[in-house]
């Protein structure tokens, strides 16, 4: 039997028709650049996310770019994050001039822990970026309570987390602007790269709109020195046709997981594999099913289904402050204990929505034979 990671093939044949449609409806309109279909979208993702307004941009890199762009970050300011991320999460931090400033990750739930934020609070820090990671929501209600005592905007880093929750709230609803990609491996993925920012502030919606078209609120009058970072209409329309089934996907995702909590427990694993947490507050959504490979095995485990033809990934073999391009940040091997240590144990196994049951139980069952 073969698992792969992920399979999008199938998600596709499904919806073909759907998307040839859509597709043309784009090329017989010329509307390649932003344009209806994006315009339909933001509106219909800003509802989904329970927010103002929605902002297309070119990808889940440039919305965190542009959403610290547009709180004016910039040299000599800092930003608090976690470095157990995906790397766009820190690079838009450095590309404005700006300084991360790391906070260790909870090492149950991978998001940043917010009892150690308040320590790295300076005056020069100029917003906090928690990460939403794996598809679970950081613990916003903690991380707003310091923010605003402190007076310091918060970025979502949502590019994982679509529609997940924390007490009701939908991700990107639970800051000044949450950010998130259309990547396609993403619960909601396009056909190629995207981004959108959500706000539920009239005025940083005005200025993202602007920032993403250089900075321009009207043609060729250039307000703020923006980027080039327009989403397309063919990702706008592919985008539209995908959205009215990601709860289903979502659900079905959460049924695998499920799934697995119990086949893991009935072949005994819960104790040498450890399995995902779930906050009480809040609903994962699962863009990835990542375990934790204690004493080493994790590349070991990994081989050992790549020749079984199960696919898996490691998202992250190195924590962010332990790249080469962030040595000069200054940080050293255990510094972050928590990042580095889930760098080194934790491993995703395939979760897609379409993943079949006798797949699931294949997996778990490879995974037992390693262990005995």
């Amino acid at each position: 039997m073969k698992v792969p990671l992920l399979d999008l093939a199938q998600q596709h044949q499904a919806l073909r028709t759907d998307l040839e449609a859509a597709l043309l409806r784009v090329l017989d309109t010329n509307a390649f650049i932003l344009g209806d279909e994006v315009a339909k979208l933001e509106q219909e993702v800003a509802a989904y996310c329970g927010v103002r307004h929605a902002i297309g941009c070119a990808s889940g890199s440039d919305a965190i770019l542009l959403a610290l762009m547009a709180l004016d970050v910039g040299p000599g300011d800092e930003v608090v994050t976690t470095p157990y991320s995906f790397f766009a999460t820190v690079s838009s931090i450095t590309r404005l001039g700006a300084t991360p400033v790391f906070v260790d990750i909870e090492p149950d739930t991978y998001n940043i822990d917010v009892s150690q934020i308040e320590a790295k609070l300076s005056p020069h820090v100029k917003a906090i970026e928690p990460v939403h990671l794996y598809g679970q929501c950081a613990d916003m209600s903690a991380i707003n309570e310091i923010a605003r005592s402190k007076r310091i905007p918060v970025v979502e880093d949502a590019a994982q987390a679509i529609g997940a929750e924390e007490d009701g709230r939908r991700a990107g609803s639970m800051s000044d602007i949450g950010c998130f990609s259309f990547y396609p491996s993403k619960n909601l993925g396009g056909l190629g790269d995207g981004g959108i920012m959500t706000t539920n502030d009239d005025d940083l919606a005005r200025k993202l709109k602007a920032l993403r078209v250089h900075g321009s609120e009207e043609k060729y009058y250039h307000k703020y020195v923006g980027l080039n970072s327009r989403l397309d209409g063919f990702q706008g329309a592919t985008l539209r046709v995908k959205l009215p089934h990601l709860e289903t996907w979502t659900e079905k995702r959460r049924a695998n997981a499920a799934r697995y909590r119990e086949l893991f427990t009935d072949a005994g694993l819960t104790e040498q594999i450890v399995l995902p947490t779930e906050r009480s507050n809040g609903r994962h959504i699962y863009n990835q099913y990542v375990i934790r490979v204690p004493n080493g095995r994790r590349d070991e485990l990994r081989s050992f289904l790549a020749e079984h033809e199960i696919g898996t990934d490691v998202y992250y073999p190195v924590p962010l402050h332990l790249q080469e391009c962030f040595r000069y940040l200054g940080y050293r091997e255990g510094d972050l204990p928590d990042s580095e240590r889930a760098a080194r144990e934790t491993l995703a196994l395939p979760i897609y929505p379409e993943l079949l049951p006798e797949q699931q139980e294949y997996v778990v069952e490879t995974i037992a034979e390693f262990v005995k």
